[in-house]
């Protein structure tokens, strides 16, 4: 119902239109939730947020929250729901559990940074975390990049070392160890790291960072050296009110990637280069536009 070749597709649009003044969206609002009973206190807070989104035909918004304690429950970290609505009469459309549409959308924009940004002949594709993100990213990032599907050309690093193995095994990497991860030509971080967990020493001077984890004002995956590059976002308003690793490294935006797409910015041709995504509703919006129209296409 929902494939990588459309919805990148799409997602790439989006992200001009945008950059162009076409979407209204603005920040998501963030709720900090502590955990009810005292007991689970030392489990620190889960957080959950509201995405609207209006765009063409459509309106949407999404609700969504993250408890990292839910995974000793069995549970999932991220939980997720969709409405659709219909822009010129508020009425719903549908609602979709919102899980599988994050995990895509997302793994799509990082698709859409790494056609755009990576340099011409990369190889190799370091990934630094191993949930349902790393999975994701491995098959987007192949589809775009036919380089990513050759034997050894991915990589994978987590802190649970069996975990690793297991998920590289699955997705046709290698697991190795950071260090080696950090040195591959683009690099995509899908943590739920707080603080620093890939630093710039270990990169190569042309290297792609493709951040995703780290949604947070204090929050960071990448050091100061990592972020000396340049930098590109989904959003500047984003990257500079929700992003630890822009906020408090103090780096700049040098444009969007929608900017960057529509031929309104240029990015360096030499040098490191960081794209930050951290997710906006208008992602959600186009990913759930394409579900419901295909199910209207094939209920004709």
């Amino acid at each position: 119902m929902l494939g990588f070749e459309r919805l990148i597709a799409a997602i790439r649009q989006a992200l001009v239109d945008y950059s162009a003044g076409r979407v209204e969206q603005p920040l998501r609002t963030v709720l900090r939730v502590m955990p009810e009973d005292a007991a689970r206190a030392g489990e620190g807070p889960g957080w959950f947020a509201v995405m609207p989104a209006v765009a063409g035909a459509y309106m949407a918004v999404k609700t969504v929250t993250f408890f990292p304690a839910n995974a000793g429950l069995g549970l999932p970290t991220h939980l997720a729901t969709i409405t659709l609505l219909r822009r010129e009469t508020g009425e719903p459309l549908a609602v979709m559990d919102g899980r599988l549409i994050t995990e895509m959308r997302t793994a799509a924009v990082s698709a859409v940074a790494v056609e755009a940004l990576a340099r011409p002949g990369a190889r190799t594709l370091g990934i630094v975390g191993a949930g349902v993100q790393a999975r994701a990213h491995a098959e987007a990032l192949r589809l775009v990049w036919p380089a990513f599907r050759e034997p050894g050309a991915v990589r994978l690093w987590t802190r649970d070392g069996e975990k690793a193995a297991r998920v590289a095994g699955e997705i046709g990497a290698e697991a190795v160890g950071l260090e080696e991860v950090a040195g591959s030509d683009v690099v995509v971080t899908v943590t739920s790291a707080r603080t620093p967990v890939l630093r710039g020493a270990w990169l190569k001077a042309d290297s792609l960072v493709v951040a995703v984890g780290a949604v947070g004002a204090e929050l960071r995956e990448l050091d100061d050296a990592v972020m000396a590059g340049t930098l590109i976002a989904e959003s500047r308003q984003g990257a500079e009110n929700e992003s630890g690793d822009v906020i408090l490294s103090g780096a700049r935006v040098h444009c969007e990637l929608g900017e960057l797409l529509a031929g309104m910015a240029t990015v360096p041709a030499k040098g490191r280069k960081v794209f930050k995504s951290l997710g906006m509703a208008i992602e959600d919006l186009t990913a759930a536009r394409l579900v419901w129209e295909t199910l209207r296409e094939v209920s004709r």
